[in-house]
């Protein structure tokens, strides 16, 4: 697994960046990217956020927890994005239940995952949590917004 170290170090130097470079590119001391680099210091919530926005990475991936750069607010927004034009009236239909797995094991992990009250309800915790970090409530006053305009 990559280290929080490890991730700054390697974003850095994909920037082409010196250590007091980036230091002053975010306001921090001169030498607080070194102390973050050789895990002498952990940078705090505040300026792990302030790394993740300067390279455009998800706070997961600058922590070394996800291995996937993108940010929430890049694929969650792009769903907002007027390429697509939207039906004038939206039509909901509830989404279809999974078939529960055959009884020959046919059915696979995936459909035995989705008919397990237990995966839905931690889905449901993880989504939640998701929703109430900074990029969540974004995301959301964003989606409110653009419906509110949209029924105008």
């Amino acid at each position: 697994m990559v280290t929080l170290a490890q991730r700054i170090e390697a974003l850095r130097t994909e920037k082409g960046l010196t250590r007091p470079a980036l230091s002053l590119a975010l306001g921090l001391p001169k030498n607080a990217v070194e102390k973050f680099e050789t895990g002498r210091q952990t940078p705090t919530k505040d300026q792990q956020t302030k790394l993740a926005n300067y390279f455009g990475v998800s706070l997961a991936y600058l922590q070394g927890v996800s291995d996937d750069p993108t940010r929430q607010d890049s694929w969650m927004t792009a769903a907002l994005s007027d390429a697509e034009p939207e039906p004038e009236t939206p039509v909901l239909r509830p989404a279809p239940r999974p078939k529960a797995p055959a009884a020959d094991g046919q059915g696979g992990i995936l459909t035995a995952l989705l008919s397990n009250k237990a995966f839905h309800d931690t889905l449901k915790a993880e989504i939640l949590e998701v929703l109430r970090t900074r990029e969540g409530q974004e995301l959301l006053a964003q989606i409110v917004k653009k419906e509110l305009d949209r029924q105008k």
